[in-house]
């Protein structure tokens, strides 16, 4: 299931023990477009101290209450290494943080979450038998990434995604409109569109952009540059953000823009003798496909 950042804020994060904090924002790699931490507000109980929660820790969610529960205490929060939200995170602070809280590095694989698709997937491998050592395991590449990125003030591939609402969109014949919110995957935490607002151009209405049909961003001048014209975006099929996004208006999407869908990725990772046998429609929109 998609769904809207906007009414993800402001839920409550429930540990074991009792609530965290709330929802504030929201930092993703700018390289992947998926979510790697919930920024938490933790309120009066920890002087209103800003904690990170990764979607490791997740699990299923109340949406009539607006509670997400994690499988941590807030003993463990309240002694987690302090990060300042206000500056960049770099990957130093990243690596104390999930040391800390014995989670395995996410980085390094073939996969959104290391080499595989769910982060929950990544602590069900660490405790059948991987631990933090894993990680620091993963050879040289990642090394060196650790290395590298602790000498710099931050990770540049790690934004806010409260910073990216209000950004412009041009396409490759001028602008189209302007951010306006963000669809995640409720299960892999990866980014899926950008609901853009298009009405300062024309009287137009929301449509969806994914992060695959980006060019370019130029983070100080707050501009994503797309692999679309004027005219493919305004025909769009248009984006009613009152009505839950169905697989159907995906496919419908991304044949009008000619672009082949995120899901059949996803089930290749899942399953790597996955291969395609037929190019004929399915009721999901793909091809024939062999999962033996």
């Amino acid at each position: 299931m998609l769904l809207s950042m906007k009414d993800l804020e402001n839920c409550a994060i429930r540990a074991v023990d009792g609530t965290i904090g709330h929802v504030q924002d929201f930092y993703f790699e700018d390289d992947t477009w998926v979510v790697r931490y919930l920024v938490v507000d933790t309120g009066s109980w920890l002087s209103s101290r800003k904690v990170l929660i990764s979607p490791m820790v997740l699990g299923q969610p109340d949406w009539t209450q607006r509670i997400l529960p994690v499988s941590i205490t807030k003993e463990q929060v309240r002694k987690s290494p302090k990060i300042d939200t206000d500056k960049p995170v770099s990957r130093q602070h990243e690596k104390q943080y999930l040391e800390y809280y014995g989670y395995p590095f996410y980085w390094g694989g073939a996969g959104l979450w290391g080499a595989g698709v769910y982060p929950s997937a990544m602590l069900s491998t660490c405790s059948g038998g991987f631990s933090t050592e894993y990680a620091l395991r993963q050879g040289d590449a990642i090394r060196a990434d650790i290395e590298r990125d602790s000498l710099e003030e931050g990770n540049p591939h790690l934004r806010s995604c409260k910073a990216l609402m209000k950004y412009r969109i041009e396409a490759t014949d001028g602008g189209v409109g302007h951010v306006q919110g963000l669809l995640v995957d409720e299960a892999t935490w990866a980014i899926r569109y950008m609901v853009v607002e298009t009405s300062n151009w024309w009287l137009g209405h929301q449509v969806l952009i994914a992060p695959k049909w980006i060019q370019e961003i130029n983070w100080v001048e707050t501009t994503v540059f797309v692999a679309l014209s004027q005219q493919a975006v305004k025909d769009a099929p248009p984006y009613d953000p009152a009505t839950p996004l169905s697989r159907d208006e995906e496919i419908s999407l991304h044949n009008h823009h000619g672009r082949a869908g995120y899901w059949a990725d996803e089930v290749k990772l899942e399953n790597p003798q996955y291969r395609v046998v037929g190019t004929g429609s399915t009721r999901s929109g793909v091809g024939g496909v062999d999962r033996r």
